[in-house]
């Protein structure tokens, strides 16, 4: 006897809550496409930390380094949509997608969007010892002096660090030389050592720094002032741009990956990020968690991306 269509319908949606239900079925990985320690390596131990108790399996992180993030983004791409397997990265996803002509994906149509975990903010530094520069205004100024000769470091092209401070210099008119590193320790130990000028970098890696006063702390790239660094201004304080450098970081997963457990992750990675014991932990490495529905992560990935896009088309940047 032949179904009715209702009883199709019946059937898939069936099939579809049992699916559901049955997610997770084993560990679940979570892919960090750069080397521990990193700040979405910290992200994504936190989460793997605390997601097994609410979710029933395992949560594997699991480090994918090289090509400023492409490898590991690449196997997540290629993985089985089935929630099993998870990227957690930061605003370079993005970056990418205009710096590398060569991706063989494309970051905004192969992912979905599951969850934002977190903001990152980033220092405008110098070393004190070297540059008597205290303000934005004066760096301004000393780049317009004697443009092209003062350098900026950066732990490798195409990086936030790199790309914040090729808006910087788009937005002020001015130029600095840019010195490359691989990494970000080589750069700091020469920004140390007096034989850098500035530099932007992540809160985490710059504040040691700043209290021993090796480091001076001229702006930070976020929207407000931070709670470790109250008395150093923001660069719309500035007058340098009414925009922010914060790096976002969230977890996304392969297209097609099922609504239903994309739903589930978000609220379960949602209750983390609630705990006060997270927020500590990410304030300690200069985070704080950001709740979004996957929706509003997608929305802030596509207007990122084309923000990124117009730095890297302006100031004819490229990675291949």
């Amino acid at each position: 006897m032949p179904f009715s269509i209702k009883t199709l319908v019946a059937l898939f949606l069936a099939l579809g809550a049992a699916t559901a239900q049955a997610w997770p079925e084993q560990p679940i990985t979570l892919v960090v496409p750069y080397t521990p320690g990193t700040g979405v390596d910290q992200v994504a131990r936190q989460i793997a930390a605390r997601l097994p108790a609410s979710l029933g399996q395992p949560v594997i992180v699991d480090n994918v380094a090289g090509a400023s993030g492409n490898i590991g983004t690449e196997k997540v791409v290629r993985a089985r949509s089935d929630g099993h397997t998870l990227l957690v990265q930061g605003n370079t996803l993005v970056m990418n997608k205009s710096l590398y002509k060569s991706l063989v994906f494309d970051p905004l149509t192969d992912l979905i969007p599951v969850a934002r975990t977190s903001w990152g903010s980033l220092l405008l530094v110098t070393n004190p010892h070297v540059q008597t520069t205290t303000s934005v205004a004066q760096v301004v100024a000393a780049a317009k002096a004697n443009p092209g000769t003062l350098t900026y470091a950066t732990p490798g092209i195409g990086t936030p660090h790199h790309l914040s401070m090729a808006l910087f210099l788009q937005s002020t008119g001015t130029a600095m030389l840019h010195v490359p590193y691989k990494g970000t320790a080589g750069a700091v130990t020469d920004l140390l050592g007096g034989r850098i000028d500035y530099m932007f970098l992540p809160v985490h890696v710059a504040l040691q720094h700043i209290r021993a006063g090796k480091l001076r702390a001229l702006a930070t790239g976020s929207s407000h002032r931070l709670s470790q660094l109250p008395d150093v201004p923001t660069l719309a304080e500035a007058g340098v741009t009414a925009d922010n450098l914060d790096i976002w970081y969230g977890v996304l997963a392969p297209k097609g990956t099922p609504a239903d457990v994309v739903a589930r992750l978000n609220k379960e990675i949602a209750a983390v990020l609630k705990s006060p014991e997270i927020a500590r932990s990410f304030e300690s490495q200069g985070m704080v968690p950001a709740i979004s529905t996957p929706a509003e992560f997608g929305t802030l990935i596509q207007k990122d991306a084309q923000r990124w896009a117009a730095v890297v088309k302006k100031g004819n940047i490229t990675a291949d």
